[in-house]
């Protein structure tokens, strides 16, 4: 057997440079940042038939920001990220990459993100970008994460941003549909989150940070996801009674909406893990799919 056969299978180590090149990509959390992404193209969408290189550009910008704020988020969470099973290998507590040289990429990020969108697309979607950044680096990590157990809902804010800036990139201003739109990533985000700390309670406990189930009980989280979720579904059908969407979003609204109300009484009653975690992941689906009936909508009416 040849020397290149025997080889054929078996996974060749990834080279320093690339692994590091890896490792930076994951400071800035693409995982998180493809939702983002799409809630802002999809707005940019409904506001209006922006030409590609305008959906590049502000894509651009909006991960560049989003992920200047994800790496900042690392540098500040390594200590606790050490002690967590699920974040202990992320590149800085796993000491592939140095804090410091972290937290300057993380406002390297935020500053290239400001000029970006401030040159190519407009100064509205740069300011209100930034405010993103922001929001998410000093109002939720640095201030409300390791302090209350409403981290996430006055926090989640700064992940509401994306509609708002993509319609902004395409009218110049802010709207009264772009503001409905972020009420809904807003309402979406506890329910959403919320299903995800179930699953995390222990490591939450461990390190000392007072998400909802670790302060409140799990009961009461359960709870607080079922009123979210309500409220949600309330929140989703403004757009139609403004005016701003017809038939098409009201029927996908309507039926996400109570499958969403569904996931979150079969967690109510249930009170397991795997309704939780099926929850989180239905959470993840169902705003993608509420933005592109949004698209839809507006594109066929």
């Amino acid at each position: 057997m040849s020397t290149r056969a025997a080889t054929v299978g078996v996974a060749r180590p990834a080279s320093p440079a690339r692994r590091l090149i890896a490792d930076y990509v994951e400071l800035t959390k693409p995982k998180v940042q493809s939702l983002l992404l799409l809630t802002t193209v999809a707005t940019m969408l409904v506001a209006g038939s922006p030409s590609v290189s305008l959906v590049l550009l502000t894509c651009l910008g909006g991960y560049l920001s989003a992920g200047g704020a994800g790496a900042v988020n690392h540098w500040f969470d390594r200590d606790i990220d050490a002690q967590m099973t699920r974040t202990a290998t992320r590149p800085i507590p796993s000491g592939r990459v140095a804090p410091n040289a972290a937290l300057v990429f993380g406002f390297v990020l935020a500053a290239l993100s400001l000029v970006e969108l401030s040159l190519f697309v407009n100064t509205t979607a740069a300011l209100l970008s930034f405010s993103g950044f922001l929001g998410y680096v000093f109002v939720y990590t640095v201030w409300l994460k390791r302090r209350t157990p409403q981290n996430i809902v006055i926090g989640g804010a700064a992940g509401a941003v994306p509609p708002l800036v993509g319609w902004a990139a395409v009218r110049g201003t802010v709207g009264g549909t772009a503001i409905l739109l972020f009420a809904i990533v807003f309402f979406w985000t506890p329910p959403h989150f919320w299903a995800l700390s179930l699953l995390m309670k222990d490591e939450y406990a461990k390190v000392g940070v007072p998400m909802l189930p670790v302060v409140r009980g799990e009961d009461e989280t359960r709870r607080q996801i079922l009123l979210y979720s309500v409220l949600l579904y309330a929140v989703t059908q403004l757009p139609f009674c403004a005016g701003g969407f017809g038939a098409i979003y009201l029927v996908a609204s309507l039926i996400l909406g109570g499958a969403f109300i569904g996931g979150a009484v079969l967690l109510q009653r249930r009170a397991d893990r795997r309704s939780a975690l099926k929850l989180y992941l239905f959470s993840l689906l169902y705003l993608a799919l509420l933005f592109c009936a949004m698209v839809i909508d507006a594109k066929v009416i």
